[in-house]
């Protein structure tokens, strides 16, 4: 797991990139606000819960922390959730019913009072702030929300926007256009493989909703933070029920990819000359 590191004024970034054989390398990001209500959105990969927990505390007194906003509950947003309810007894998550019901069935079932459910179109004030749930374009889960921060002018996007690369990188505005189109396209055909048969007319009317909308910064927990490039990324996103479908390894490419891999992990590297 990667430092966390500051983005904007009280914005931290925390990343893990995973590698993923055939697709490349996939950042999983989450994020914590320190302002005067302190928030996270989601909670790491759930393989790096104590690394998570960490890094947060290098930030702020986890205690301290008031909401965890918890955009889905697959295993790369849940991470540090329990521990985290533990260091921060006053943090309420929120989220969607279905995904409280869905922790219930893989995680653990939560308190009743350690619960806010806030469906699309609801909002929260936080004093100096307010944090609006969306619903996102793409989706692999079906209690998936966005969340807009109306102060930060960031909208956390969740699994929508995402794009594996082929090496870390900071920021998305990095990228050549059309490194970041392909990634797009090939990140929508993985999570959202339902993108090829979609409504045309009502996607690309919620895309140019997000587009209107224009956030600053575009935060999704699979891309690299994109700064002032939403028609970029709705216009990469919309072009992506034309690309071709994804089609991962059959057995016998799998067992070359372990072939490759074991291979490699026998291969001794070498240790440079003495000066």
């Amino acid at each position: 797991m990667e430092r966390a590191y500051e983005l904007d004024d009280g914005l931290y970034v925390l990343t893990s990139w995973i590698p993923v054989p055939t697709i490349g390398l996939l950042p999983a990001n989450a994020f914590l606000v320190n302002a005067e209500r302190p928030y996270l959105v989601d909670t790491g990969v759930l393989t790096e819960g104590e690394a998570f927990v960490r890094e947060v505390e290098a930030v702020i007194d986890p205690a301290e922390l008031e909401l965890i906003y918890l955009t889905h509950t697959d295993p790369d947003h849940i991470g540090a959730l329990l521990p985290l309810l533990e260091l921060a007894p006053r943090a309420k998550v929120i989220t969607t019913f279905i995904a409280v019901a869905k922790l219930q069935l893989g995680l653990r079932a939560l308190p009743p009072d350690r619960i806010h459910l806030l469906n699309p179109g609801a909002q929260i004030d936080l004093g100096d702030r307010t944090l609006v749930a969306m619903a996102p374009p793409v989706f692999d889960s079906p209690e998936t929300t966005m969340v807009y921060d109306s102060r930060l002018d960031a909208l956390f996007s969740a699994d929508c926007f995402g794009g594996p690369q082929q090496a870390p990188v900071m920021l998305a505005n990095e990228l050549s256009e059309e490194r970041l189109a392909g990634s797009q396209r090939l990140w929508a055909a993985v999570d959202a493989p339902w993108i090829h048969s979609i409504d045309r007319d009502r996607f690309d009317a919620q895309l140019a909703e997000l587009d209107r909308l224009d956030p600053a910064w575009v935060l999704s927990s699979h891309l690299p933070p994109a700064r002032a490039m939403t028609s970029t990324l709705c216009r990469n996103l919309g072009s992506a029920p034309d690309a071709p479908p994804f089609v991962g390894p059959d057995q016998p490419a799998f067992e070359e990819i372990l072939k490759a891999a074991a291979l490699a992990a026998a291969t001794p590297v070498p240790t440079p000359p003495m000066a």
